[in-house]
């Protein structure tokens, strides 16, 4: 076995490790990330130190026929404890970091246990991928065996309930992510059944090895990267909302931008554009460009042509908000004109009060587009329009 896949799966989980260090140096004293790059690193872990060629060099440079067996479960053991430990931060409320502590010191004895029962027992013979099987009677490691499987099963049996039963009070992203990280974990729940079943058989002398070297390893690697996407999921879902929200906004701001866009270009109010940029950043541009050329229109607001056009527009519009946004838009479109044609000819007094907000920005791009009281400013038809 090349352990092809071993590698490929620790790669990627170590990937997201370092995807998340940076935050971990920024904010090195958040006992959630800690958990989380801990998690990541010893999921890996587990899929390094399983893999036959892993298991052989450690063997081999070591000088013990199956030193890399316990090395394996015990990151298992670790690997465990860190997922149940990551439920607990997750989760929050009172004596957390009790709750946390007994974990670790329950996953410690585990270890302990692995490392004296491997000690004890007598391995001689290197068995790189059914050493479960082929040791399961052996004094002390047999038990060594069980021991490792039994603290699995706790952490994933208890990781599953407890995600599950959390996933049906909440919502969004972090439902996403409890429903994924359960079903996850009922697969690692697959890893210790099968490795328990092979084992029990040959207890009584059938030979389930099978079992345990195709069915176990395709499980706890399905379960590891369903876990570990399950964490990810609340991390990342918000910021792919952010930005799929950015980049809508962005495009629905694109006909304001164009009405203006002569402007822009004639009185050099628009920024650089941003390249290879993410959308957050080409919005904030987009944004600034239009609040530049709105500032240098403030002098050309018709506020007797903004008060008829709300009328007009609460009459038809579907609420305050998009009438007020029609009154604008049809300020704007009378505005750009206006200045096209030269100086300011309004008193201050003529002027609106106060000048459109960002967040309602997006509403007058979309009566730019979309009302005829705006088209007919364009028209020079509005003030008989709005009178009527």
């Amino acid at each position: 076995m090349s352990g092809l896949i071993n590698y490929l799966s620790c790669g990627l989980l170590w990937l997201g490790m370092l995807v998340k260090a940076p935050d971990l140096v920024r904010h090195w004293r958040d006992p959630y990330l800690r958990v989380i790059c801990v998690l990541l690193a010893l999921a890996g872990a587990c899929f390094f130190l399983g893999a036959p060629p892993t298991v052989g060099a450690i063997n081999h440079l070591s000088g013990v026929p199956n030193l890399a067996a316990p090395l394996t479960y015990a990151s298992i053991t670790a690997y465990s404890a860190s997922s149940q430990v990551l439920i607990v931060y997750w989760r929050g409320g009172p004596h957390v970091h009790r709750t946390a502590r007994r974990w670790i010191v329950a996953y410690t004895i585990v270890l302990v246990g692995i490392a004296v029962m491997f000690a004890l027992g007598h391995t001689p013979v290197e068995r790189r991928t059914d050493f479960d099987t082929y040791y399961a009677t052996t004094p002390f490691t047999a038990e060594m065996i069980v021991l490792y499987l039994t603290g699995h099963l706790a952490a994933v049996s208890v990781t599953t309930v407890s995600s599950l039963r959390w996933a049906r009070q909440v919502h969004g992203w972090l439902r996403a992510g409890l429903i994924t990280l359960g079903i996850g974990s009922l697969c690692g729940a697959g890893y210790s059944l099968t490795k328990f079943a092979a084992v029990t058989a040959r207890w009584f002398g059938r030979d389930w090895t099978k079992l345990g070297t195709t069915v176990s390893p395709a499980a706890a690697g399905l379960g590891a990267v369903l876990i570990v996407v399950g964490v990810l999921i609340p991390l990342g879902g918000p910021r792919l909302t952010q930005r799929r929200q950015a980049r809508r906004t962005y495009a629905r701001l694109e006909p304001l931008e164009h009405e203006l866009d002569e402007l822009l270009t004639r009185r050099a109010l628009r920024l650089p554009r941003p390249r290879l940029s993410s959308p957050t950043t080409r919005l904030v541009w987009r944004q600034t460009s239009i609040h530049n050329a709105l500032g240098h229109l403030d002098a050309f607001f018709d506020r007797a042509l903004y008060e008829r056009t709300l009328e007009a527009a609460a009459r038809t519009a579907g609420g305050a908000e998009q009438a007020e946004a029609t009154a604008w838009a049809a300020v704007v479109a009378a505005a750009v004109v206006e200045e096209r044609a030269g100086d300011p000819h309004l008193a201050p007094a003529d002027t609106p009060d106060r000048a459109p907000g960002t967040a309602l920005l997006v509403h007058i791009a979309d009566a730019l587009t979309r009302s005829p009281l705006v088209a007919r400013v364009r028209t020079g038809t509005t003030e008989g329009s709005t009178r009527a």
